[in-house]
C-alpha cells in the first residue's frame, strides 16, 4: 500500500494557495461537515475548548472521505508525547503553537521524526501506516509530513528566522490575537500596530521562502493579508459561524 499523499504539503510546494476553515466544535460531525463545504483545509483545534486528543481520531476518520480536503491539527502545546499520538492516529499536517525560538522549532521537528533524525516513538500497527501495510513506513513517512509553526507573540517575531530557516519547518502560521495582546493591544488584532507587524511577518517569510498562514475573521484583512502573500488562510470559525447565524435568523424574527 502507498504511503498517503500529503495534498497540503503538496500545494504549499506547488506555491497554490489554499482556503481553510476552523474547527473548534467537538465531534466528527461538525468536521465532517466543514470538509463537505469543500474548503482546501480544516484545522481541527484541541488547544482551545473541549476537543481532546482522543476527539481527534474520529475526526480525522471523517475528513478523510473528502479527497481534495486536508485535516490540519492544532494539540493543546509542543509537547513530544502529544505529537507522537497525533501523528500514530494519521495526522499529517500539524500546526504547533507559540513557538516562540529556533530551539522551540527543532523540537517540534524531532517530535516529528522517527531516530536518528528525531525522537518520535516507534509503533507498528497504528492508523499513519495502514495497520502496517505502508511498506517502509517508518523510513518514508518524513516524506508527506508538514510541520506548521505558529508565531504568535513579539518574541517569536523577533526570531521569525532562525525559527523559519529550522530544518524541518515547512511553514509559518501567524497569530494576530495573541500577537496583539503581546504587543499591548490585548482584545484588538485588528490595531494598524498589529496589522503591520503581520504584513511584515508575512514579507520576512517570503524573504527567507518560507510559506505563511493566518487567521482573521475580517474578509478584507484576509483578502489583504493574500495580496501580502500568505499561502494559506483560515477565513471562519465554527463556532462564529453558528452564533452569526443564530443571531441574524433570531433578528429576522424579533424587531
Amino acid at each position: 500500500m502507498n504511503l498517503p499523499r500529503n495534498l497540503f504539503k503538496a500545494a504549499l510546494n506547488e506555491g497554490r494557495h489554499q482556503l481553510g476553515i476552523w474547527n473548534g466544535i467537538g465531534g466528527n460531525t461538525v468536521s465532517e461537515a466543514l470538509a463537505a463545504c469543500g474548503y482546501d483545509w480544516v484545522m481541527i483545534d484541541a488547544e482551545h475548548g473541549a476537543i481532546e486528543t482522543g476527539d481527534i481520531l474520529p475526526s480525522l476518520q471523517a475528513i478523510a472521505g473528502y479527497a481534495d480536503v486536508s485535516a490540519v491539527v492544532r494539540p493543546a502545546q509542543n509537547d513530544a508525547a502529544l505529537i507522537k499520538r497525533l501523528l500514530d492516529f494519521g495526522a499529517q499536517t500539524l500546526l504547533i503553537p507559540f513557538v516562540q525560538s529556533g530551539a522551540e522549532a527543532q523540537a517540534a521537528v524531532a517530535a516529528m521524526r522517527y531516530a536518528p533524525r528525531g525522537i518520535r516513538g516507534m509503533a507498528g500497527i497504528q492508523r499513519a501506516s495502514r495497520f502496517g501495510f505502508v511498506e517502509d513506513y517508518a523510513t518514508r513517512a518524513e516524506e508527506e509530513l508538514c510541520l506548521i509553526v505558529q508565531i504568535e507573540t513579539a518574541l517569536g517575531l523577533d526570531r521569525l528566522e532562525e525559527i523559519a530557516a529550522t530544518d524541518g519547518v515547512d511553514g509559518v502560521f501567524i497569530g494576530p490575537a495573541d500577537l496583539a495582546a503581546s504587543m499591548g493591544y490585548t482584545g484588538n488584532p485588528d490595531h494598524p500596530q498589529v496589522v503591520a507587524a503581520c504584513e511584515d511577518a508575512i514579507g520576512r517569510c517570503r524573504a527567507v521562502g518560507v510559506p505563511s498562514g493566518i487567521l482573521t475573521l475580517d474578509e478584507g484583512l484576509s483578502r489583504y493579508f493574500t495580496a501580502c502573500g500568505t499561502s494559506f488562510n483560515a477565513v471562519g470559525v465554527d463556532l462564529a459561524i453558528l452564533i452569526s447565524g443564530a443571531k441574524s435568523l433570531k433578528g429576522r424574527f424579533v424587531t
